[in-house]
């Protein structure tokens, strides 16, 4: 018996218990319309992960002040202590393959009010250099400059959701006084919606010789951004900043950093492990929901074998071989599960937007969860169908004739 022949006789047979094929399909449809629509959504969750890694900045190094030990023994939180300065941010500025620096002192829980609307936010003190090392873009307006980062003035950025929080347009935010904490700043622009880890569309950038004078009344800086020329660069760069910091510091080789350098990368390959963790995940849930499918095609078939016992005996008996009767019976069960693999592939490219609206993710279809749908159907079928075949083509012929 040829392929196509059993191809038909399978076709043939399964249109004859169309209920019964409809039911046994139904399980592999569910299996890879799962197994799509959760790979989409892992891929998904992985490129939002890495897009809010990556809205950080470019190439960004951040380096945060050391904790502090206050009384008691207690320590403080990371960022807490006074042990990076303006001088420590011009030394990193002088290392090679460092493209800009950006100074940070953030004042969080500023009071901040326009006319009769206010919010609390950050408040961050910082340079010019801010909106490159970190990736702001400017929706109107200006970002600070070297003159108003020099004379101290009291102008100030809001950041989009900021701007939003005060009920200020982006292009009427432009030329308005706010009050921060009491203290009355201009506003020169506003930035871009950028998204990202803790809101950084939430806070106010304001020079920084200008926080140091006028909100904090410290010197010290609580953070350093650092944005590297070449991503290439990245360690080289860390190890040299970590040196040229333990060196100004005064740090012995017994001890430890005061500080804290976090690597985006490091940040990139750990979203990435975690992105791989959770569609492992995922593919496992839909996976168990295939192998039921292909648990329902193997009983079905193991019901045919039994209802057709005496056709077996027959086809025998005139001069069937085991390998056509093994044949038929695995081509109808792989037929069923490539019709489900289809189905199942394309109700999953559908369904996979509303599974990623239900768990606020942007789902992403492939065709390479298609094709894996497809291929694991295919696989599933064959496995399935494989012992039920086999017990087919193992019936006695004069024993299967006798069969009532």
């Amino acid at each position: 018996m040829s392929l196509a022949e059993a191809f038909r006789l399978a076709l043939r047979r399964l249109r004859a218990n169309k209920l019964r094929t409809g039911l046994t399909t139904l399980g592999i449809v569910i299996g890879a319309a799962s197994l799509v629509a959760l790979l989409a959504v892992g891929q998904g969750a992985q490129a939002r992960l890495t897009s809010r890694i990556a809205s950080l900045g470019t190439n960004l190094l951040s380096i945060q002040a050391g904790s502090s030990i206050g009384q008691g023994g207690i320590r403080g939180g990371l960022g807490s202590a006074s042990t990076l300065t303006v001088d420590d941010a011009d030394a990193l500025r002088k290392l090679p393959g460092v493209a800009a620096v950006a100074p940070e002192l953030p004042v969080p829980g500023a009071l901040v009010v326009a006319g009769r609307a206010n919010t609390t936010t950050q408040v961050t003190g910082t340079t010019p250099d801010e909106a490159r090392v970190r990736g702001y873009e400017v929706h109107a307006g200006t970002f600070l400059s070297d003159l108003e980062l020099r004379a101290g003035l009291r102008v100030a950025v809001l950041g989009a959701t900021t701007a939003a929080d005060l009920g200020l347009p982006a292009e009427q935010a432009v030329g308005q006084t706010i009050q921060v904490d009491a203290i009355p700043f201009r506003v020169i622009g506003v930035t871009q919606p950028k998204g990202g880890f803790g809101n950084p569309d939430d806070q106010v950038f304001v020079p920084l010789s200008a926080v140091q004078r006028r909100l904090s009344g410290s010197s010290s800086l609580r953070a350093i951004g650092l944005s590297v020329a070449r991503a290439d660069d990245m360690a080289a760069v860390s190890q040299q900043a970590e040196q040229t910091l333990r060196a100004r510091h005064r740090l012995g080789d017994s001890a430890s950093d005061d500080f804290l350098i976090a690597n985006q990368a490091q940040l990139l390959q750990v979203a990435a492990d975690q992105a791989t963790v959770l569609r492992n995940f995922l593919l496992g849930i839909a996976a168990i929901a295939l192998v039921v499918g292909g648990i329902g095609i193997a009983n079905i078939m193991l019901v045919a074998v039994r209802e057709r016992t005496r056709e077996i005996g027959i086809r025998k008996a005139i001069g069937a071989r085991r390998r056509d009767l093994s044949r038929q019976f695995l081509v109808e069960a792989v037929v069923v599960s490539l019709a489900g693999g289809v189905l199942g592939a394309l109700v999953g490219v559908l369904s996979a937007g509303l599974v990623g609206r239900a768990v606020r993710v942007a789902a992403q279809p492939s065709w390479l969860g298609v094709l894996l749908a497809f291929t694991s159907s295919a696989l599933v079928g064959a496995v399935a169908g494989w012992w039920p075949a086999r017990q087919a083509a193992q019936l006695d012929p004069v024993d299967a004739l006798r069969y009532e």
